[in-house]
């Protein structure tokens, strides 16, 4: 069984999803899609103030196997992106749940925050995405 954090939301496309501000959420990919990927070499981050729909593919991971897309787990606006990641990529694979964040996405309100993480998996919804 992989280690999954229970703060967490998922998406099943592999993101997590953690609250940082009433409106704001911070996102990353899982320990089981970075293992997924093996070594990852490059990331594409989003434009800060892009707007994303939920769903929209907003970013790219290259691994010395594929290139997979990133897709938004919530519509929301870009406010912040992990500029560690330009020059230190692996910290994907090292930290997913920390240092190794992609992403902050602002949404319009506290109740529309809710709602979409409502939308999203728990822990244990998460784990029989992924067959645990």
């Amino acid at each position: 069984m992989t280690d999954l954090p229970q703060d967490l939301r998922y998406s099943e496309e592999h993101e997590w999803v953690r609250t940082v501000a009433p409106t704001r959420v911070r996102v990353g990919i899982t320990d089981y899609a970075q293992s997924q990927l093996g070594d990852v070499v490059f990331v594409q981050l989003p434009d800060v103030d892009k707007k994303a729909d939920n769903g929209e593919s907003i970013a790219e991971v290259e691994s010395t196997k594929s290139v997979s897309d990133i897709y938004a787990p919530l519509a929301g606006k870009v406010v912040a992106v992990n500029e560690l990641l330009a020059t230190e990529p692996e910290t994907l694979n090292t930290d997913p749940y920390g240092d190794g964040w992609l992403f902050e996405l602002e949404v319009d309100s506290a109740e529309a925050l809710d709602a979409a993480l409502g939308g999203l998996l728990d822990a244990a919804g998460y784990q029989g995405v992924i067959g645990g």
